[in-house]
């Protein structure tokens, strides 16, 4: 029997609702989504991803989640102040305040923002890590193993233990992942003895954050794209096999940003730093950005300072609440209607 219209259109809000967690739902948690994004993600051109990869949605939707990790400098305090009232959420806030404004003058200017942002960057990186490291210390020794790890990330007990081809079809490519990923442990255990301590793991973590772990990656970089091994990187390296797929204007993109963003010295290729600066995103850099972002949306007076006020009259953007996440819940109804 067919259904009439506005009765799978009515099927279809109560699915959204159900999925959205507004209806059905007796304990009250909140949908608002907060997700670690390691930073050992990489791009389709094998740079590290940058801190906010996730800040624009694939629709090109502002990501509030990520603002609130960058003031909170923590996930699971940003999904505590989803479930928080807006004055709660405000008076915690105020708290927050005082603590960016470094100087004490009652108003939070661009550096003592960008100050705190590149905290919080560094506490998410900690946490991350930190929720990791329980994951994979399977005998709750307060240290990791090279064995622990390729268990727990690669489903292994043995590095050389043999594998089925036909059940491992990208054994090659996860024997490279595996490599570098030794190498990477080998050089994040400061201590050499075999383990990674919390601290040690943080790195291995996140060795794109540690100086002493980017001549390891430009080394890594320099093996999978420098195709006639002359140390460089000439453009149609840069741009690699993915040159096939895209057409002319995708090529003179890439071209104009190999040449105006990297190729600092014009010299036609990438070398040392400048090689390091395409594959290693620059927190200070996205800091600087969201910097730009939370003035324009909260600086009312337009003094390039924000005082203790204007950031608490703007908390939904700074650090969110209940409020603000029913907001979202209303948007993505509306928006569900819109596409029926």
């Amino acid at each position: 029997m067919k259904m009439p219209g506005w009765y799978r259109q009515s099927i279809g809000i109560i699915f959204v609702l159900l999925a959205l967690g507004i209806i059905g739902s007796s304990s009250g948690a909140t949908t608002h989504k907060h997700e670690h994004h390691g930073h050992k993600e990489r791009t389709e051109d094998g740079s590290f991803s940058p801190r906010d990869s996730h800040h624009h949605g694939d629709s090109g939707e502002h990501n509030v989640e990520f603002d609130h990790e960058a003031i909170l400098g923590s996930v699971r305090e940003a999904e505590e102040f989803d479930n928080l009232s807006p004055e709660e959420s405000k008076k915690r806030l105020a708290v927050l305040v005082t603590k960016m404004d470094l100087n004490s003058d009652k108003f939070v200017d661009r550096h003592e923002l960008k100050a705190w942002i590149l905290r919080s960057f560094r506490s998410l990186s900690e946490e991350e890590g930190s929720e990791r490291f329980t994951d994979i210390d399977e005998n709750e020794d307060s240290e990791i193993t090279w064995k622990e790890y390729i268990k727990d990330t690669y489903g292994m007990e043995d590095e050389n233990e043999p594998r089925d081809p036909f059940q491992s079809p990208h054994a090659d490519e996860e024997d490279k992942l595996l490599a570098d990923d030794r190498v990477m442990f080998d050089a994040a255990d400061a201590n050499r003895d075999g383990k990674l301590t919390i601290e040690e793991f943080i790195v291995f973590m996140s060795p794109e954050e540690h100086k002493h772990m980017l001549p390891i990656i430009l080394q890594q970089t320099l093996r999978d794209k420098d195709r006639n091994s002359d140390g460089k990187i000439d453009f149609q390296e840069f741009v690699g096999e993915s040159a096939e797929n895209h057409d002319k204007e995708w090529l003179l993109t890439e071209k104009d940003k190999f040449d105006s963003d990297y190729d600092l010295d014009s010299d036609g290729v990438l070398n040392g730093n400048e090689i390091l600066a395409w594959v290693v995103p620059s927190n200070e850099q996205v800091a600087e950005e969201e910097v730009d972002h939370l003035f324009a949306s909260s600086d009312a007076d337009h003094d390039d300072r924000l005082a203790y006020q204007e950031i608490i009259d703007n908390y939904d953007t700074f650090v969110g609440s209940e409020a603000t996440d029913y907001g979202d819940h209303l948007q993505n109804i509306e928006h569900f209607r819109d596409e029926l």
